[in-house]
């Protein structure tokens, strides 16, 4: 979900600075996973996905109904942002270096950052991972290792965001990929006034109770 944008490095980025940088519009990067260093990205257009109008495509639907994978939410973090900073043939190097890793790590333990993971047979198959602020939700990455599991990683996401009264799902760029869900791109200003709208209110991410085995079908009832 990242490319660059008018980057600006940084000094020591804390976890506490890093929330005050989200609900600032902004967000760190590497210039690749073995780079120890992060600089601040605040994109000229910032691509959102609308979750009162989100599409979710007919085969996906089907797909997601069918409940080819186990859906589980903060259970393996450290592994699904793991996997998201792998390389890949498509893309052989990554922006998720040691310290994001670690900052997210430690978001996690206090509640702020979360995974939704895809399982198959006991393994991890595919999910996403983002941070949570107020009733806005900033994705950061996704990874899958079988077919359509970070697309039904991504429709579990926004069934629980809806379903916890989230405002804003901040996808940071549209890509291909993203653009069909409906992602649309925002200006800056108007992005900061969905911003400022949605961390002023609060959400519920474990809407579902932590643990409760969600199928598909009760997902995409949430998102009629």
């Amino acid at each position: 979900m990242k490319a660059h944008s008018a980057p600006v490095r940084s000094p020591v980025i804390t976890p506490e600075i890093l929330l005050r940088a989200y609900a600032a519009g902004i967000f760190p990067m590497a210039e690749s996973a073995d780079d120890p260093n992060l600089f601040w990205v605040e994109p000229e257009v910032r691509g959102v996905i609308p979750l009162a109008n989100f599409h979710l495509p007919s085969r996906l639907a089907r797909t997601v109904r069918a409940d080819p994978f186990e859906i589980r939410v903060d259970t393996a973090f450290e592994e699904v942002i793991a996997a998201c900073a792998e390389a890949r043939p498509d893309r052989p190097d990554t922006w998720i270096n040691t310290r994001i890793r670690e900052l997210f790590g430690a978001l996690h333990g206090l509640g702020h950052a979360h995974s939704v993971e895809c399982w198959r047979d006991g393994r991890l198959v595919g999910g996403l991972y983002g941070l949570s602020l107020g009733a806005a939700f900033f994705g950061e990455s996704m990874f899958h290792r079988a077919t359509d599991a970070s697309k039904v990683a991504l429709v579990h996401l926004v069934a629980r965001l809806k379903r916890g009264g989230y405002r804003l799902l901040d996808a940071q760029f549209q890509t291909t990929h993203l653009a069909q869900f409906g992602t649309q791109e925002v200006p800056r200003e108007a992005y900061r006034m969905l911003l400022e709208a949605a961390i002023v209110h609060d959400a519920e991410w474990w809407s579902w109770p932590k643990g409760q085995d969600i199928g598909g079908r009760e997902a995409l009832a949430e998102l009629i």
